[in-house]
């Protein structure tokens, strides 16, 4: 290396630079200052102040803000903006790298234009290569009608951009207002979509258009509002109170994922002892069957600091999805929910198990099930809806998955929902089933009354205990003598043998036979 000079003369600025510097600030103010002081008036941040909480302090590298639109079209030329209404770059969420776009409302609100959505897909393209996640900070109004079709076309490269990243980095969208129109269907296609409650609205169709063709009249809250996403359609998989625990749930929400398909799991320090003993959980399993406990209590006790971070927890609460970790090691969890529908299979809760186990798979995530399952929801409401098909989606999912499968039977397991719960038949590494674990075609009842036709029989409750001794209990049924189960444990030691089983399993390899992909009955 060339010797410096001591005697540099000071660094006196140029015309050149000036210039850039003067773009660069006018970048920093999008749509300049009174409309930034409109977002902070409707409790918003700016795109550039959502970013800096989002990243680490000092790691965000923006790329593009000297980007403009090329339109000439209704005066557009006029009115150019440095950045065009969307801020790109990367920077690190707990020392790991992350990219990410955040469209700023105050630009052309927020509205997505050639050059805006080339921004977004350089972004993708980038993160694709790098094998590092992409969040979605989505505030926007649409597509800029003045573009016509440029704009529907760069939202259609944004779409493919999504699907050929799915499955090889992780996609997370955080809907932080208006999202409407085609909008709507590049956070459709990420992985997982949250929402800031009274802030955020996502709908194909505004009120307006409701009300000329249906003569419904509906508030953006009820249409296409945070409750509404989180709890009745489920296209949203949790919302927030504000956009700061928004930023901080993302952050969290990436600290359980891998970088990509290709990179290993996080593993964080754990002082929560692999070998610890629950022994609350020899007592929550009710001795009347028909009694309900929380299931959400039970994997509590089991994982890391009893810290679940759940997925859709305000939609199909009859089943529980959601990210843990055991050792230190993320972890997918799946549980029927007792307290809910008794813990059935549903429509709903067979789809939102399914894309989250397909979810899991993906990124090499192992999956941990606890069952307790009377079997699928009966009626005409659920067979007209095609439980039968959207059920297959649950059973396909756990079938396909080549993870580190652990199952834990706590009580009932009746009928297929046996079978498609993570059964040993579906591949499953390890099942296990507490002593009060009930495998069988249905419960004592029901199949007392099919097999002797004795409704209101005075010897029916002696023939259910009769059938309940033969085949309510793991053991004497014959799913742990024939390998069904592999073992049979005290409840306190599930965190203890699920530990111990995932070290176990982390090295496992699955090979398939080869090839384009499966036909999972969509």
């Amino acid at each position: 290396m060339a010797p410096i000079p001591e005697d540099l003369p000071p660094y006196a600025s140029n015309p050149k630079w000036e210039r850039v510097e003067a773009a660069k600030a006018a970048a920093d103010l999008g749509g300049g200052p009174k409309r930034i002081a409109k977002q902070h008036e409707k409790g918003k941040l700016t795109a550039r102040e959502r970013l800096q909480v989002l990243f680490d302090p000092g790691s965000f590298r923006e790329a593009g803000a000297l980007v403009q639109h090329r339109c000439t079209d209704f005066g557009m030329e006029e009115q150019q903006i440095f950045g065009d209404g969307v801020v790109t770059g990367s920077g690190t969420v707990y020392g790991r790298p992350v990219f990410a776009f955040s469209q700023d409302f105050t630009v052309f609100g927020g509205s997505l234009s050639e050059s805006h959505a080339a921004k977004i897909c350089r972004l993708m393209d980038r993160a694709v290569a790098a094998g590092a996640p992409v969040v979605g900070l989505n505030d926007s109004g649409g597509a800029r009608i003045q573009e016509g079709v440029m704009s529907l076309a760069g939202y259609a490269e944004v779409f493919q951009r999504n699907v050929d990243a799915s499955g090889v980095i992780p996609q997370l969208s955080l809907v932080m207002g208006p999202c409407a129109g085609g909008a709507v269907y590049s956070p459709a296609l990420t992985d997982f979509t949250f929402m800031v409650r009274h802030s955020s609205y996502m709908f194909l169709t505004g009120p307006e258009v409701v009300k000329s063709v249906t003569r419904e009249e509906v508030t953006q809250e009820q249409l296409g509002g945070a409750g509404t996403h989180t709890s009745e359609s489920g296209v949203a998989h949790g919302a927030f109170d504000n956009e700061l625990e928004a930023l901080a749930g993302m952050r969290e929400l990436l600290s359980y994922l891998p970088l990509s398909n290709r990179d290993a799991l996080p593993r964080v320090p754990c002082s929560d002892p692999a070998d610890r003993l629950c022994p609350y959980l020899d007592y929550v399993v009710p001795a009347n069957e028909l009694e309900a406990y929380d299931m959400l209590g039970v994997i509590q006790q089991v994982v890391d600091d009893g810290h679940v971070f759940e997925i859709s927890k305000d939609y199909a609460k009859n089943i529980i999805t959601g990210f843990a970790r055991l050792n230190g090691r993320t972890v997918g969890v799946v549980a029927n929910q007792p307290a809910v529908l008794a813990g059935c299979l549903d429509i709903d809760a067979s789809v939102k198990g399914a894309r989250f186990v397909r979810y899991c798979d993906a990124f090499n995530i192992p999956i941990v099930t606890f069952v307790d399952v009377p079997g699928f929801l009966p009626g005409t409401a659920q067979e007209y809806g095609g439980i039968i098909r959207h059920g297959a989606k649950l059973l396909y999912a756990y079938a396909e998955a080549t993870v580190p499968k652990l199952t834990v039977i706590t009580r009932k397991a009746y009928g297929g929902a046996y079978d498609v719960m993570s059964s040993k038949h579906l591949r499953a590494d390890v099942n296990l089933s507490w002593p009060t674990g009930q495998i069988a075609v249905m419960g004592s009842k029901g199949a007392v009354e099919i097999l002797f036709r004795c409704a209101g029989d005075p010897d029916q409750k002696a023939r259910e205990a009769e059938y309940e001794a033969a085949f309510n209990n793991p053991f004497q049924a014959g799913a742990a003598k024939v390998g069904y189960i592999d073992d049979i444990i005290l409840p306190r030691m599930t965190r203890n043998r699920l530990c111990a089983e995932m070290e176990a399993l982390s090295t496992k390899q699955v090979w398939r036979p080869e090839r384009k992909h499966g036909n999972i009955p969509l």
